[in-house]
């Protein structure tokens, strides 16, 4: 292993010492200057966008012969031979662009197929969004060797380092993320958003993510850390942008089938059609797929379909409208205690539960370019869906009594907008770029809960609508936000990107629990059951500043160092503020959550050699919400109470390098060899606890030690990809418990996994393998307290899959 590391480490820090050469010019069209065209070398990491006056700057190229091209919206590709060579220290062109009809923008964002690593960093402005000095990862879908029919999360996120992945859904219907001590269930703790909108339950309320987008119709997934709370509000975890393919603009049809076979029944089928036609865009898929789960009672069905349209009258003004479905429905199997794991981890013991969800997701987006300095984009969005969860979640280590089960219903309904503007100016000779933007959303979530029917079908019915046995609560919410960032380009090489966010935020809950407690008989004398209802309505209202700030220096083209500090903010939702069983009872004077992220890192590429990203991050969590058993002075009974448990940190190293081998050693660039690394070194811990016993614990859900590597060979249009993970023994509670008879807590043992998946591309047809956890290791990621368990859910163990996509 030490060798590995070494030889992917080694060249991160090797800089050519060879002449390097300096291209400047301007870029025109019929006499005006271009500001905004993308201007770079092909295949390389050299590239770049002109400023307000056309004009353009390469850096550090070293000696060599290149491809310069240029694009521009509405304009024709241009394209040249650039010889650099050492004695001539300085290239100056002027480029003028023809007009055409159609546009190759797919060119820019995708480049050399096998030159992008299948991750890249986003730039300092993008769109109406500034990302500079924020520690971020851009995963390019079209250029990685992964299992995308099932959304394998292990394999697309590989090279995303300090991340923590919930492996119990092998089908891929839902996400599970988490990073740097932050829950992975449903990505809670990330802001979720598709194409810059939320997606999630309820973003204030709920945060939780039931739909995750088909990968197969997705074109890259952007990762931004803590320091996104400014520009997308407060979560801990940064956010998670999910950005759609569009139809290519110089056809107007193209038509993509992919079919997928698997183990254990699995059948995946996706469709797409995309193209251009004169001012329009359009772009749609279907996706289907089903199977039996590789444990008993783990079948699955489910649909999904997009769709989005564009107008695009000129360069200034786009319109753009998006529908999305999705709809479920899946068989879960239960947890399992560390016996029932230990003895076969593919057992279920139990078969009467289930869990379906259905999704709409509309909107809108418009993006106006008011002038060649100010940029306008309104996203509108709305949300109409509901999920339920229909079993028995009494303790995995008791047998299924057989009588009514839990029946859960949620109904979301949601609606958001967000305007944004940037403004791009000059001060002295530095170009600048200022965002300023608001938000208004509300959601709306009704809850129920009671007794569903006998029986082991997928019956969502309640017994007793009128008189539910558990809860009935509506939660409403409503949030206001303003937010702020300039990016201060004091010198070539440094910047200073200081920000700021107002926010409004009201959360409620209406509505009633039912209980039981213990009464004397009036007639024998002996305790016995009574129920009770309690009905109350909570109503919280705030508001707050906070900020942030970034600093980047770049010492040459294409290297960085970086720094950021910002604020963060996680809000009580209503699983907080509301009580529905008497063995859980919430603190009345339960706080919002707050703290900090701050990172300090080393990034950058090297002519297509290697790309790396060396990071030291320190998160401050005040007042964490959790839950610690305490028992009733009175009656002696022991329930769970939900309060801000402790203060909290996180630190530690987090790094990724990919290294071209090949290039590297000046070998025959035919073939490609490329390495990756992503490794992450946590410390977690509690402190400043009313519970002393808590303080000094370490934060559950926090690996100690991860890495993850990768080993891709290509040789023309074969690509064949080798991963291997490893995980440390961590936690999943805060009293660091080793082993519970309900297998609620508990730790989850280090875990070692294997994935090889392959690809070969012959004209119109691809065809794709991949074998996932190759050496069939038996482990798991998660207790679940509640669905799918609860208890140990175990993860896949050795599965086939072969995919044959056409493409016309």
């Amino acid at each position: 292993m030490k060798c590995l590391l070494t030889l992917l480490l080694l060249p991160l820090f090797y800089l050519p010492l060879q002449a390097q050469v300096r291209v400047e010019g301007t870029v025109e069209s019929v006499g005006e200057s271009l500001p905004g065209a993308n201007v770079f070398l092909r295949g390389t990491q050299f590239q770049t966008v002109t400023d307000q006056n056309g004009a353009f700057t390469l850096a550090a190229i070293p000696q060599g012969e290149y491809l310069l091209q240029v694009f521009f919206s509405g304009k024709k590709m241009f394209t040249t031979d650039l010889s650099i060579r050492a004695d001539e220290p300085l290239i100056q062109l002027r480029i003028e662009l023809e007009e055409i009809s159609g546009e190759l923008s797919q060119v820019i964002v995708n480049g050399d197929h096998f030159d992008a690593y299948g991750i890249r960093r986003l730039g300092a402005v993008e769109g109406t969004a500034i990302y500079e000095a924020k520690k971020n990862e851009v995963i390019q879908l079209n250029n990685i060797t992964a299992n995308l029919a099932t959304n394998n999360t292990r394999q697309i996120y590989a090279k995303v380092p300090g991340l923590n992945i919930y492996e119990s859904d092998g089908a891929g219907l839902q996400l599970g993320i988490g990073a740097r001590g932050l829950d992975p269930n449903r990505t809670s703790h990330f802001n979720v958003r598709q194409n810059g909108y939320d997606i999630s339950a309820d973003a204030l309320g709920y945060p939780e993510s039931y739909y995750t987008p088909a990968v197969e119709g997705v074109d890259r997934i952007e990762v931004v850390r803590g320091a996104a709370s400014l520009q997308y509000g407060t979560q801990f975890g940064g956010l998670l942008n999910f950005v759609m393919k569009e139809g290519p603009e110089d056809r107007n049809l193209s038509l993509v089938l992919r079919n997928t076979v698997g183990s254990y029944g699995f059948l995946n089928t996706f469709s797409s059609v995309g193209g251009q036609t004169g001012k329009w865009n359009y772009y749609g898929f279907f996706q289907y797929k089903r199977g039996d789960g590789w444990r008993e009672n783990s079948e699955f069905d489910s649909k999904m379909a997009y769709t989005a349209l564009s107008y695009k009258p000129n360069d200034r003004f786009r319109l753009k409208l998006e529908y999305t479905l999705m709809d479920y429905l899946a068989r879960q199997a239960g947890g399992l205690t560390d016996a029932l794991f230990e003895q076969n981890p593919r057992q279920s013991i139990r078969s009467r539960n289930w869990f379906k969800v259905n999704w709409n997701l509309l909107a809108s987006q418009l993006d106006y370019k008011i002038n060649q300095q100010l940029k306008l984009n309104l996203r509108t969005f709305g949300l109409i869906g509901g999920r339920d969860a229909l079993g028995n979640l009494g303790r995995i280590d008791r047998v299924d009594d057989g009588m009514e089960r839990n029946l859960f219903v949620d109904d979301f309904s949601n609606i958001g907008s967000e305007l944004r503007l940037i403004y791009n100016y000059r001060l002295g000779k530095q170009e600048n770029a200022f965002l300023v933007g608001g938000r208004y959303y509300k959601g709306f979530t009704d809850r129920k809960q009671g007794l569903g029917p006998v029986g082991d079908q997928a019956d969502f019915h309640f017994l007793n609508p009128d008189n539910l046995e558990d809860a009935d609560y509506d939660f409403p919410g409503r949030n206001i936000s303003f937010f702020a960032e300039n990016v201060f380009n004091l010198t070539e090489k440094i910047s200073l990107t200081p920000g700021i966010r107002f926010e409004s935020i009201h959360t409620a809950a209406a509505g009633y629990y039912t209980g039981n407690t213990l009464v004397p008989d009036p007639v024998t004398g002996f305790a016995r059951d009574s129920t009770f209802k309690v009905f109350e309505a909570l109503d919280r209202r705030r508001s707050f500043v906070f900020g942030g700030l970034g600093l980047s220096y770049k010492p040459r083209e294409n290297h960085e160092l970086y720094a950021n500090f910002s604020q963060n903010y996680r809000s009580i939702n209503f699983n907080d503020i509301r009580v529905n069983n008497p063995n859980l009872v919430v603190d009345e004077n339960i706080q919002d959550e707050r703290g900090y992220n701050f990172d300090v890192g080393i990034r950058g590429s090297q002519n297509r050699k290697f790309n790396y990203d060396i990071s030291l991050f320190y998160l401050k969590y005040k007042d964490r919400i959790g839950a610690i058993l305490r028992t009733d002075p009175e009656s002696f009974r022991i329930y769970r109470y939900r309060t801000n448990v402790a203060d909290a940190y996180s630190m530690g190293l987090e790094a990724f390098g990919e290294v071209d081998l090949f290039r590297v050693l000046e070998r025959n660039e035919k073939y490609r060899l490329n390495l990756f690394t992503n490794l992450s070194v946590i410390d977690a811990r509690y402190q400043s606890s009313e519970e002393k016993v808590l303080e000094g614990n370490r934060v559950e859900l926090v690996p100690p030690f991860s890495i993850r590597s990768g080993l891709t060979f290509g040789l023309g249009d074969f690509n064949m990809t080798y991963q291997y993970s490893h995980v440390a023994e961590h936690f999943t509670d805060a009293s660091n418990a080793v082993r519970t008879p309900s297998a609620v807590e508990g730790i989850i043992p280090a875990y070692q996994v294997m994935d090889l998946s392959m690809s070969y591309l012959y004209k119109f047809v691809k065809l794709e393998a991949s074998v996932n956890n190759l050496a069939d290791h038996l482990y798991f990621t998660r207790r679940a307290a509640g669905y799918p368990g609860p208890g140990i859910i175990p993860s896949d163990g050795r599965t086939f899959f072969l995919t044959v996509e056409l493409n016309f």
